[in-house]
């Protein structure tokens, strides 16, 4: 192939590329149920293959994973959904204890520690506004409750994405294979590569991290519920969330639980037995849920992972928070395979020749008699020289 057929071919591939992304950021708006129904897909995948193997043909054992995995949201969203609203009620209700407790207790300790300015933290300001932006969130929320159009949108999308996520389940491996034939040939082994470490990647990272979250959420809910923190199974589900961020989770549901322990309790027995909840929760994530559910880590640094999430909603919303750590996983990919491209490249390998302008020089600082630095710089040349 000439160098001109060579440069033509990666400009048609660089605005093919150009043109997909320019298509994606477009139609972003509209992309959630399919973003969801894709995700839901991928996950199911596995499960059906299975049945597969078992002799079972590919509609009914779709059939049977989509029912199955339908009837296991709806039974949690049947659960959840009354739990959080007692837990919301009851920290409403409670709202006023945290605040009576944060100005006779938390400010002043802060205040006195800190040596702050009594008149620094003006308590019913905070609450008036906190009650303001509460209220103006419900006429928000009741706004869009009212309206025809949001109504018609998220019925929508809860119709389509069941539907949607059959179908792709269904015909999964056939939408794999038509990409693959689609792909340019030249470049088809190294995306197939890139491809299956994606997937190994993803599998271990979304099937893996969702069990921990779901886990450390149990656990704490359940613990903190045990030892009488009546906001339990709330900082629980919080802290459970949370946790595909190395200790953020932790560190969440710490504070909460220590807040709602001194608010409710205000006792030493019940602040210690908080402290044990949360250890034992970290060794039970770090030597028992992470190797067996997760196995090797991913390798996304805390700082990535928080920038990935805050990028993947500035750019795209909601469906960019949702689908953030699955691409920062594959760009983690796509990272790595470049820097073993670069590490063969020439640019990297070939050595250039010696810098006549740099040498090694060592410099000498000492003090004289009289009080005066001196310092002595020997060059590698033989050359020395003494500057006062």
């Amino acid at each position: 192939m000439s160098i001109s057929q060579e440069t033509s071919r990666r400009w048609q591939m660089l605005a093919i590329t150009v043109a997909i992304a320019l298509l994606v950021w477009l139609l972003a708006p509209v992309l959630m149920p399919f973003a969801v129904a894709a995700m839901l897909a991928y996950l199911g995948d596995p499960l059906a293959n299975r049945l597969e193997r078992l002799g079972i043909g590919r509609t009914l054992a779709v059939s049977i994973v989509f029912v199955v995995l339908m009837l296991v949201i709806v039974a949690t969203l049947v659960l959840l959904v009354p739990l959080i609203a007692r837990q919301i009620e009851n920290l409403v209700q409670n709202f006023p204890r945290y605040v009576e407790w944060g100005r006779d207790a938390a400010l002043p300790w802060l205040q006195a520690k800190l040596h702050l300015d009594p008149n620094a933290f003006d308590t019913d300001r905070l609450v008036a506004e906190i009650k303001d932006h509460i209220g103006s969130i419900g006429s928000v929320i009741g706004k869009l409750s009212r309206s025809g159009f949001g109504v018609v949108m998220w019925l929508t999308n809860l119709v389509l994405i069941p539907v949607v996520w059959f179908y792709l389940l269904r015909d999964w491996d056939r939408l794999v294979a038509w990409i693959d034939r689609m792909l340019p040939r030249s470049i088809e082994p190294t995306i197939a590569h890139l491809a299956r470490e994606s997937d190994a990647v993803l599998g271990a990272f979304v099937r893996g991290q969702l069990l921990v979250m779901l886990a450390l959420a149990i656990y704490y809910g359940v613990a903190l519920t045990l030892i009488g923190i009546s906001v339990g199974p709330l900082i629980g589900m919080v802290a459970g969330l949370l946790s595909f961020v190395p200790y953020l989770g932790f560190i969440t549901g710490f504070a909460a639980a220590i807040i709602a322990s001194l608010v409710q309790h205000g006792d030493w027995p019940h602040l210690l037995m908080v402290i044990g909840v949360f250890v034992v929760g970290q060794l039970l994530e770090g030597y028992v849920l992470v190797p067996r559910l997760v196995g090797e880590k991913i390798g996304l640094h805390p700082v990535a992972v928080i920038f990935a999430v805050l990028a993947g909603g500035y750019l795209f919303g909601f469906l960019g928070v949702l689908l953030a750590l699955p691409a920062a996983s594959v760009i983690l990919v796509l990272l790595r395979y470049l820097a073993q491209r670069y590490k063969l490249s020439d640019l990297y390998t070939e050595e250039g020749s010696p810098d006549t302008v740099i040498a090694e020089v060592d410099v000498t600082v000492s003090q004289d008699a009289g009080g005066r630095v001196q310092t002595e710089t020997r060059v590698a040349e033989g050359h020395e020289s003494t500057e006062p």
